[in-house]
């Protein structure tokens, strides 16, 4: 299948048709000739891979959409609480680290961190 220009129509070439006998046929002879063990090996250890990462338990997760949905939610809730703590945290961290700073008198930065405090302060009543 080609796309080309933006005026030009859109050019699908023909699938080829499947003998769906011969196929059947080829792989039951693949399964019996020297590749069948390796085969089937192969095809066993892809069954365990599948049990060890829960899929079939995943696939039911998506296929819940209230389950989907609440999950979703939960997990929304969870990451904003989280990140509103974290910036209360750090912003009072960062206040106390300003106010310490003003205490060293410090003469151009004193000023200005001085004068962000008082804002702060006046803003909050005190």
């Amino acid at each position: 299948m080609t796309i080309s220009g933006k005026n030009e129509k859109l050019v699908t070439s023909p699938e080829p048709e499947i003998d769906h006998d011969k196929a059947l046929r080829r792989s039951k002879e693949g399964l019996q000739s020297e590749e069948g063990p390796e085969l089937r090996k192969q095809v066993q250890d892809l069954s365990l891979i599948l049990e060890k990462i829960n899929l079939t338990e995943y696939i039911t997760y998506l296929n819940n959409p209230r389950r989907l949905l609440l999950l979703n939610f939960g997990v929304g809730l969870v990451r904003g609480l989280g990140g509103a703590i974290g910036a209360t945290i750090l912003l009072g961290l960062l206040a106390m680290f300003l106010k310490n700073l003003v205490l060293l008198n410090l003469p151009v930065i004193g000023g200005v961190i001085g004068e962000l405090v008082e804002l702060v302060n006046a803003h909050n009543g005190y």
